[in-house]
């Protein structure tokens, strides 16, 4: 029974802080352009944070650098999607490739080969002099160009590469080789998301083919490995899809919108939200919102102030009531009555340090919408409590800064007058 208890406590806690995660993320995008979908949008940005878990020396991280967002016209904001790899804004390099890419028999995985240098025709180096004394021989010097072209991309091929990326350009000659042995080409990938590719499928970013005797080779070793890579349509234009990737700590969020402008705002927010979700995950400790932990702070100040006895109590004083401009700043923006409200919070939080059984009241905070004193744990208004640790730590360093100024240089205004009418 005792087991059984245990694992139940457990599954609660565990539920608890899923929920709690959920919350911060609508709590972020509440007073955003997204906050009429915070449903959706703290789904996908709570499901996005734990497909990039990542172990590493006992410690738990979660890069968002790990997580892409795409930026597509049209549809609403609710069709924006999670994808469970990594999306790329390029298209194929030739139509006559194939559109979707699927494992050779025999082959459980799509080989993916990420290059950082040109697929061009080979040409002979600058200052190099040849003596031509038939027209043949300038034939065969262009026969041979190609026939280098041919054995760089056939050794690529055969190292099992299916899907080729390059941040350069492919030409003709090139596709066409690409095209008669049925893979994919893609060009100027930009080189943040070949790192991100090559990062999600294990791939080795290759600059070159050149091995230590001067010949060139293509190590199977540096492809990477993905279940099925697609060039779709999405919007007005074509994405290119890698998905099963070998590293599940990938994976790219694509957004619907109307315009520009309303993208680019859904990007911020939803970054924010991201963000937001990180920190509560990696440190897993809450605090309540709506100005709870200023007003909190302020009557404990206040009342450790009046015990103090020296001058010092003023600064304290001064101190907790600069942590009140927080609460009263939210309710001014809000447009409620600031000091009616910020007195309420004062008067809750004051009870609970100071009579008996009613420490809940610690979660009270304010309810903008309705423009009353609420207990926001419980309505899920919350925050890191890490986010507000550095926040109190960096306002208290700047504030420490600028009284330790005790020389100020200023220009004599009556002196510069003067010298102008010179």
């Amino acid at each position: 029974m005792s087991c059984l208890k245990i694992e139940f406590v457990l599954v609660v806690k565990l539920l608890i802080f899923i929920c709690s995660m959920f919350c911060i993320a609508k709590t972020s995008m509440s007073s955003k352009i997204i906050g009429a979908e915070t449903d959706f949008f703290s789904n996908l940005a709570v499901d996005a944070v734990m497909k990039i878990k990542q172990e590493k020396d006992g410690k738990v991280k979660y890069p968002i650098g790990n997580i892409h967002i795409l930026k597509c016209h049209g549809k609403s904001s609710t069709d924006s999607e999670l994808i469970d790899g990594f999306a790329l804004n390029n298209t194929r390099a030739s139509q006559a490739m194939p559109n979707t890419v699927l494992p050779m028999p025999g082959n459980d995985k799509v080989k993916v080969a990420c290059l950082d240098f040109n697929l061009q025709k080979h040409k002979m180096q600058m200052g190099v002099q040849m003596v031509v004394t038939d027209t043949k021989q300038v034939e065969e010097i262009r026969q041979r160009e190609l026939d280098i072209t041919r054995d760089k991309i056939e050794k690529i091929i055969a190292s099992g590469a299916r899907v080729i990326l390059t941040t350069k350009g492919i030409d003709d000659l090139c596709m066409k080789y690409f095209i008669e042995a049925g893979a994919m080409a893609v060009r100027r990938v930009k080189i943040e998301d070949m790192r991100r590719i090559a990062k999600a499928t294990g791939a080795g970013i290759v600059v070159t083919m050149s091995d230590i005797d001067g010949n060139e080779v293509f190590d199977p070793a540096n492809l990477g490995e993905c279940e099925r890579v697609s060039e779709e349509r999405v919007g007005d234009g074509e994405l290119i899809y890698i998905r099963g990737c070998k590293s599940s700590a990938a994976c790219t969020i694509v957004l619907r919108g109307a315009n520009e402008f309303f993208l680019d705002e859904m990007d911020r927010a939803l970054h924010d939200s991201l963000c937001v979700v990180r920190r509560i995950v990696e440190n897993t400790s809450l605090v309540a919102g709506g100005g709870a932990v200023e007003a909190a702070l302020c009557m404990h100040l206040d009342s450790w102030a009046t015990s103090m006895g020296t001058r010092e109590s003023l600064a304290v004083q001064q101190f907790a009531e600069a942590l009140m401009v927080i609460p009263r700043t939210l309710t001014i923006n809000s447009a409620h009555d600031a000091t009616e409200l910020v007195s309420q919070l004062r008067s809750y939080h004051h009870t609970s340090q100071s009579v008996e059984g009613k420490e809940n009241y610690r979660f009270m905070g304010l309810d903008l919408h309705k423009g009353e004193v609420i207990n926001n744990m419980d309505m899920g208004v919350i925050e890191p409590a890490i986010s507000k640790i550095k926040s109190l730590r960096f306002a208290t360093e700047a504030a420490i800064s600028i009284l330790r100024i005790d020389d100020m240089v200023k220009l004599n205004a009556h002196q510069d007058q003067q010298q102008q009418q010179r």
